[in-house]
């Protein structure tokens, strides 16, 4: 897919034969590239080039890639996929949980993960359009602005990461309807792979966790749907 304009990615990754493989591929796709090899340095690049995404590998020495995600989405919100050699469920919300907008378990295919960015960056520019038209969703006792891209439950906000949020946006759209999974990252990832639902799963369960669990329904070997009050 062609931009508008040439897109800048900063990839921290401390193992050199893969920050070197990624950095080969992306610019092959017409990217800036820029490589960082530990958290202080992936912090250093990232207030000076101020990249339009971020490929962030969740192992990093010094500060490890949970921290770095925290610090770059507190100084300037981006697009992260976070890279992770852990299967574990726990690590993955965690890395969602302070602001990874995405995922890819190691190893993985460089068209996957090419896919995946792009896919990040086509909602970032979705989303800014749809900004544009200012729309409060209320399913209940969750109030969402779409403008604001803020979400309230009972009155308190919910802290989303733009994944999240447009992941909840979506089911909104038709309370009580399920949603396949396969639909669903097609929607919100831009890609469908069977493979690949899981990365849907741990969205909803991240949604559950901060919106409460009664939220959104589990239709079992099928999908989600946001429950009607």
């Amino acid at each position: 897919m062609a931009f508008p304009q040439q897109r800048r990615v900063l990839v921290v990754e401390d193992d050199q034969t893969i920050a070197n493989a990624v950095r080969l591929r992306l610019l092959a796709e017409g990217f800036d590239v820029r490589v960082a090899g530990d958290g202080e340095g992936a912090l250093a690049a990232y207030a000076k080039a101020e990249p339009d995404l971020v490929v962030l590998d969740r192992l990093l020495p010094g500060l490890d890639g949970l921290e770095v995600c925290r610090r770059m989405q507190a100084a300037r919100p981006v697009p992260v996929l976070m890279l992770t050699a852990l299967g574990e469920e726990t690590d993955v919300l965690v890395g969602l949980g302070v602001g990874a907008d995405d995922y890819i378990t190691k190893p993985f295919s460089m068209r996957e993960l090419v896919a995946r960015i792009h896919a990040l960056l086509r909602r970032v520019e979705r989303a800014g359009l749809l900004a544009q038209e200012e729309t409060v969703i209320r399913i209940g006792e969750v109030e969402i602005n779409t403008a604001e891209r803020r979400v309230f439950v009972r009155g308190t906000e919910a802290q989303l990461t733009r994944t999240e949020f447009d992941l909840l946006r979506r089911l909104a759209e038709r309370p009580g309807q399920v949603f396949e999974r396969e639909r669903l990252l097609s929607d919100i990832w831009g890609f469908s792979e069977a493979a690949a639902t899981r990365t849907v799963d741990s969205h909803i369960r991240a949604l559950r966790r901060k919106l409460g669990s009664e939220v959104v329904r589990t239709v079992h070997g099928v999908g989600y749907a946001l429950v009607r009050p």
